[in-house]
């Protein structure tokens, strides 16, 4: 029996023995391929940030400097003044280094720039294009506010002006709209031989305009039964014999009535301005 636990007992260390050497065999220092592998990356890791760093610091040494600014499009209300003022405090780095998006921002806010495009020219210039707003008519909030322009997209924008152009109010939001109006007004009111130069559109979208003669022609707000196209038009066929019949200057021509239209003459409005 003693004999027996013996080699039980042997047995039991010979296992024992067996166990340590496999776990020891399972770590991770005694596997030469994994650590190989572990090492080869954070070698790899190591190159790519150092060159990395490298590069960066290459590219910002002033060795590419930027030489001028190359203007693809010759502005017509943009000043050289105003574009050598924005290249100077918008400009910063070299060839590699600059923003391109933060200068392309800082040219939009000229107030005639709607857009700007700039990109690098090989090897010290950076190409630029803008696109101006080109102003269709001056624009009044009906809220109030101060006056500005509308472009040929019917955006409204801020600029110095003292071109002879329409005037158009209306609520905010609404010049896109206005513009369009005014262009099919137009085109209706071409046979009386005279320019439209207002246009109103109230909040009730009333509608009023004003010719180059100062007459005010009254169109109201659309009805199903009496469009604003057809009074209009109604009105220009009507106005030759109308005018000849009347015989005076007319100031205010009232077209909100859906069978006819009613005139004012200027000299009954200038006598009740008088009392």
């Amino acid at each position: 029996m003693a004999a027996r636990r013996a080699a039980l007992s042997g047995s039991a260390r010979k296992g024992g023995g067996q166990g340590a050497r496999a776990r020891e065999g399972g770590s991770l220092w005694h596997r030469p391929a994994a650590l190989n592998l572990i090492a080869d990356i954070l070698m790899l890791f190591a190159a790519l940030g150092l060159s990395w760093a490298v590069v960066t610091w290459f590219l910002s040494r002033p060795f590419f400097p930027l030489r001028e600014v190359v203007l693809l499009s010759p502005p017509a209300q943009v000043t050289g003044a105003q574009m050598e003022y924005v290249a100077r405090a918008a400009i910063h780095g070299n060839f590699f280094t600059v923003d391109l998006d933060a200068v392309r921002r800082d040219f939009e806010k000229l107030p005639w720039v709607r857009r700007a495009e700039v990109r690098r020219r090989w090897p010290d210039a950076l190409e630029l294009r803008l696109q101006e707003h080109q102003a269709v008519a001056y624009w009044t909030a009906s809220d109030g506010g101060e006056t500005r322009l509308v472009n040929r997209q019917g955006e409204v924008f801020i600029a110095a002006s003292n071109a002879d152009l329409p005037n158009f109010s209306g609520p905010p939001g609404s010049a896109a709209y206005l513009l369009a109006r005014y262009e099919e007004f137009s085109r209706t009111l071409a046979p009386l031989g005279r320019k439209l130069v207002g246009v109103v559109l109230s909040a009730r979208e009333a509608w009023q305009l004003r010719l180059d003669n100062d007459m005010v022609i009254v169109l109201g707000r659309d009805q199903e039964r009496a469009p604003l196209d057809a009074r209009l038009a109604r009105f220009v066929a009507a106005w030759p014999q109308a005018k000849e019949g009347i015989g005076v200057q007319v100031a205010v021509a009232d077209l909100r009535y859906p069978s006819g239209f009613a005139l004012t003459p200027a000299d009954t409005l200038a006598s009740k301005g008088k009392q």
